[in-house]
C-alpha cells in the first residue's frame, strides 16, 4: 500500500506525562494530539499496546490481543464516577521522568479493582448491555485471557507451565471448574478490557478529527508466558511439558556480538498453513481496529528466521529456517485487501526477503542513525538511496538517541569501537555538511523530511534533543528498559513551530 507523503513523532503511551506513574490514555495523551496537530505532524507511532508481563516489554506480553490496563486514565474512571477523588488522592510520589513499574502496577490494579466493583455493582443498564455485547464479541480472545490472568494470580504470577497439572494442560473440566471458581475475578479482567478499548477509541477519534492516523505496531512471536501460547500449545513447538524445544532471536548484529536471544517459542508454520493462518488473520484483524496502519517487526523473520536450540545461552548457534512468507501474506491479503503495513526490514536483509516485500506493495524502514558506520547495508539507509515507498526514521525505540548516539563512544550501546566511532562521525559531518556547532538532532530530523521516502517518522526523544537518558530500549539488556517519559510542559510552541516550518517546507 503508498501511504500519502507525511511525516509523525514515534512515543509509546507510556511515556507521555501524568499523575500516576506511568503515561495512560488520560488527559496528556490529547494533549499530545494538539501537539502533534499544531506542528502539522499526521501520523502518532506507538508500541505494542498489549499487557507487557516480562521486563515490562510491549514486546513480550500477556496476549496478542488484550489491551494493557495499566494505559486505562483512571481520571476517566473518575469523571464515569467509577473511582472517586478519595482513591486517587493518596497515589505514591512517583518520579516524573520515568516509569517504577513496581509500585505502578501495585497502585493502578488496586485503583482498577475498586473500579470494577463499582461498575458491576452500580453500572447502568446500558453500560452493562454495551459490557456483555463487548464480551460476546471478543470472546474468542477474551475467555482465554481473563483465566489465564486470573490463574497467574491464582498461582502467585507463576508461569503456567508450572500451574497445576489439569489447568496446565486445560483439562475440559479443569477449565469449567476454575471458570466457576473464580468469575468474580474473570469479570474484572474483562471489564478492564470493556474499558481499555472504550477509550483507545475515544481517543483514536479525537486524533482523526484532527487529520492525525495512528500505526501500531505486530511483534512478530508472543510471549511463552501467553494466553496465546497457553490457549493454542498445537501452534507452537513444545514440548510435552509446554517448554520450548527451539526459541527466537538474530544472529550476531550491531547491538551484540553473540546475536540476540529473545527466547519466544517458534510458530509450528505448518499447523498455522493448515487452517489458512486464521490464528494471525484474527490478530491482525483485532490490531487494524486499532490502528490505521501497523509496522510488522521482524519482517526479515516471515521470509526466514533464526531458530536456536532452548538449551542455548546465546543466539550464536542457530540456524535459519523458511518462513510463511508468501502464503501467509496472501492469505492476509485475501482477508484485508492492500495491507497498512510497514515492513521492519531491518537486520540481515537477503534480496528474498526484498523480493517478498516488493511483491506485497509493503514500504520498508530505514534509520539514518546506521547511514555512516561500517555495515556493508549503511549505503542503503543514506537519503539520497532512498526509494519512495519507505518510512525513514531518525532512529528507533532499540537506538540510543541521535544526541546519545552522537555522544557515545560506542563501547556498551553497540558493536562499535571507538575508531568506528570516529570515522562514523567524520562521514556524517561530511554528509550532512554540519559542524559540531549544529543540534545534531535536528540535523538529522531535516535531513529524514527532507528526503524523497514517503513517510518520515522522528522519536519524540529527538525531537526534544535528548541524550542517551532518554533512551527507551537497550536491545540485550534484562531489565531497565521502557521507562523514559518525557517531563509536563516539555512540548511547547516553539517546538511545534520549529517541526510545522520543516514539514512546509518539505511539504509533508
Amino acid at each position: 500500500m503508498k501511504f500519502p507523503r507525511s511525516s509523525g513523532i514515534l512515543l509509546h503511551v507510556t511515556s507521555l506525562p501524568g499523575r500516576f506513574g506511568i503515561g495512560d490514555l488520560g488527559p496528556s495523551a490529547y494533549e499530545f494530539a494538539d501537539f502533534l496537530s499544531a506542528a502539522g505532524q499526521k501520523l502518532w507511532q506507538v508500541l505494542p499496546l498489549n499487557p507487557t508481563g516480562y521486563g515490562d516489554s510491549p514486546y513480550q506480553c500477556f496476549s496478542a490481543f488484550a489491551g494493557n490496563p495499566m494505559l486505562l486514565s483512571l481520571e476517566r474512571l473518575r469523571e464515569q464516577g467509577l473511582l472517586q477523588e478519595s482513591d486517587l488522592a493518596h497515589s505514591p510520589a512517583f518520579p516524573e521522568e520515568s516509569v517504577d513499574y513496581g509500585p505502578v502496577i501495585a497502585f493502578r490494579t488496586g485503583a482498577l479493582r475498586r473500579a470494577a466493583k463499582v461498575f458491576f455493582a452500580d453500572g447502568s443498564h446500558a453500560d452493562r448491555a454495551a459490557f456483555d455485547r463487548f464480551c460476546e464479541s471478543s470472546s474468542a480472545w477474551l475467555d482465554d485471557y481473563a483465566l489465564f490472568m486470573a490463574c497467574k494470580d491464582v498461582h502467585q504470577g507463576a508461569m503456567w507451565t508450572s500451574w497445576d497439572p489439569q489447568i496446565r494442560r486445560r483439562d475440559a473440566q479443569a477449565v469449567s471448574d476454575w471458570r466457576m471458581k473464580l468469575t468474580p475475578e474473570l469479570q474484572a479482567y474483562k471489564y478492564w478490557q470493556f474499558e481499555f478499548f472504550q477509550q483507545w477509541e475515544r481517543l483514536k477519534s479525537y486524533c482523526e478529527q484532527r487529520g492525525i492516523r495512528l500505526m501500531g505496531d505486530i511483534p512478530i512471536y508472543v510471549a511463552h508466558d501467553s494466553a496465546d501460547v497457553w490457549a493454542h500449545p498445537d501452534l507452537f513447538h513444545l514440548d510435552d511439558q509446554g517448554r520450548p524445544t527451539v526459541v527466537s532471536g538474530v544472529p550476531p548484529d550491531y547491538f551484540s556480538a553473540t546475536g540476540q536471544l529473545w527466547g519466544n517459542p517458534i510458530y509450528r508454520w505448518e499447523l498455522l498453513a493448515a487452517n489458512g493462518y486464521q490464528w494471525w488473520i484474527e490478530r491482525f484483524r483485532a490490531s487494524l481496529a486499532l490502528f490505521d496502519m501497523v509496522r510488522l517487526d521482524h519482517f526479515r523473520g516471515f521470509e526466514s528466521y533464526w531458530e536456536v536450540p532452548a538449551n542455548e545461552t546465546t543466539a550464536m548457534h542457530g540456524r535459519w529456517v523458511k518462513g510463511p512468507g508468501e502464503s501467509l501474506l496472501s492469505a492476509l491479503q485475501n482477508a484485508f485487501g492492500d495491507l497498512p503495513i510497514v515492513a521492519e526490514n531491518l537486520g540481515v536483509i537477503t534480496p528474498p526477503v526484498e523480493k517478498l516485500r516488493k511483491q506485497f506493495g509493503l514500504p520498508g524502514m530505514s534509520l539514518l542513525q546506521f547511514a555512516f558506520g561500517a555495515d556493508p547495508q549503511g549505503p542503503s539507509f543514506r537519503p539520497h538511496n532512498y526509494s519512495r515507498d519507505l518510512v525513514a526514521y531518525t532512529g528507533g525505540h532499540d537506538n540510543d538517541t541521535t544526541a546519545g548516539w552522537w555522544s557515545s563512544s560506542g563501547a556498551g550501546d553497540s558493536t562499535r569501537t571507538p575508531e568506528d566511532v570516529r570515522k562514523e562521525h567524520a562521514f556524517a559531518r561530511a554528509y550532512l555538511n554540519f559542524n559540531d556547532d549544529s543540534e545534531i538532532n535536528w540535523v538529522m530530523i531535516r535531513a529524514v523530511l527532507a528526503s524523497v521516502a514517503d513517510v518520515a517518522i522522528v522519536p519524540l526523544q529527538d525531537v526534544l534533543g535528548l541524550g542517551t537518558e532518554g533512551r527507551m530500549n537497550l536491545p540485550g539488556k534484562v531489565s531497565g528498559n521502557w521507562k523514559w517519559r518525557f517531563r509536563p510542559g516539555a512540548l511547547n510552541a516553539e517546538l511545534s513551530a520549529r517541526l510545522r516550518n520543516l514539514v512546509t517546507l518539505y511539504d509533508r
